[in-house]
């Protein structure tokens, strides 16, 4: 059996990473980080410009930066916290909501049809891959 569990997942991420992509920058005019970072202010609890860079995996500089962008495009809106001091409350506006939901179907049906045409089974790629995340956020055992 090869072992090469490691390399086919990142191949499998970085591929359909770029095709979300590829969908996003044609149909919505929004690349797929940008939409990573709404999604993860609407949905994750990246509330503040800090826990969205913790989220993403990118510095607080790159989050500083691609909030700025969303905040000019309509997307999102970026407050100080005067409870917090310098760090600064995110939330999505209207648009930035729609898009999500609207962009996220799209990804979702897109993704789906991709699955059912592997002939893996959709429910049980979906659980499985539910399972591997929470094996991921689990604890690590000091002794393992």
């Amino acid at each position: 059996m090869d072992r090469e569990l490691s390399r086919t997942l990142h191949a499998l991420t970085a591929r359909l990473d770029r095709a979300a992509d590829r969908i996003l920058q044609a149909e919505a005019g929004i690349s797929y980080a940008r939409f990573l970072a709404l999604y993860v202010v609407g949905s994750l609890g990246g509330d503040t410009q800090r826990a969205l860079a913790a989220r993403l995996g990118v510095s607080e500089a790159s989050a500083s930066r691609m909030t700025r962008v969303l905040e000019r495009d309509g997307l999102l809106e970026a407050a100080r916290d005067q409870a917090t001091g310098n760090r600064r409350r995110l939330t999505l506006t209207a648009d930035g909501t729609a898009l999500i939901a609207q962009w996220g179907a799209v990804l979702e049906e897109r993704l789906a049809a991709l699955v059912k045409q592997s002939g893996v089974p959709y429910e049980r790629y979906t659980d499985d891959t539910k399972r591997l995340i929470r094996a991921l956020d689990a604890p690590v055992e000091e002794n393992a």
